[in-house]
């Protein structure tokens, strides 16, 4: 099995398993991000060696988990939902991009980026839209899994959009971020737990900031 085999049989099974726990929220939800913090923390003290990389991915990782908890509770679900899609969607869209179209490197921090890649990335961000609305207009959805849906959240409205093009650049600024303090450290993944992908912190790198900025978004009333 080579490693795109992996990577898609990893993710086939990792990611429904994450939207298990955090649909269902409440002590499920909890026990999973804090296995998610040993794991992580684990990672970081074998991989790492540098004590300021360590407290300065700690701090980004115990942010991002604790907005994913805050916002895995009524409406602010759907975000949280929207935010994993869309990373998910900028991912899928920067890979098949970059393979086919193989433009300009972007920087020397992550060789494999390109910018084709980015490009693929935001139109794939756009179609993230698409998909959390459907999520969210589906009453039999709604009823069994998700908390009803109110008048407050039109995603197809312009700006929602607009802030997938801002996600998806804090998505790709995480994974260039992450990128940076493995290529200061000399090493190509965090770990090994995640065949195909390598340790958690290449899972979520992206996802990190993108929920930050949500948990800030959401705070300052931007979605409503």
């Amino acid at each position: 099995m080579n490693n795109l085999q992996k990577r898609i049989l990893t993710s086939l099974i990792i990611l429904p398993l994450s939207l298990f726990f955090v649909v269902k929220g409440g002590y499920y939800l909890f026990f999973f991000l804090m296995a998610v913090f040993f794991i992580a923390n684990f990672e970081l003290l074998t991989v790492f060696n540098k004590r300021s990389t360590i407290l300065i991915l700690d701090l980004i990782l115990i942010l991002s988990l604790f907005s994913i908890y805050y916002l895995a509770n009524g409406i602010t679900l759907y975000i949280l939902l929207w935010a994993i899609i869309l990373c998910v969607c900028s991912d899928v869209g920067g890979y098949i991009f970059g393979r086919i179209f193989k433009w300009k490197k972007l920087t020397k921090i992550s060789p494999k980026k390109t910018v084709s890649g980015v490009l693929g990335s935001f139109a794939f961000s756009l179609f993230s839209v698409f998909i959390i609305h459907i999520i969210a207009i589906k009453p039999n959805l709604t009823d069994n899994f998700l908390p009803p849906m109110n008048s407050l959240i039109n995603f197809l409205d312009p700006k929602y959009f607009f802030l997938a093009i801002i996600f998806s650049v804090v998505a790709q600024v995480g994974v260039l971020t992450i990128s940076y303090f493995k290529r200061v450290e000399k090493i190509k993944d965090t770990g090994k737990i995640l065949p195909g992908h390598g340790g958690i912190f290449d899972r979520i790198d992206g996802l990190m900031f993108v929920v930050i900025l949500a948990f800030i978004l959401i705070n300052l009333n931007v979605f409503w």
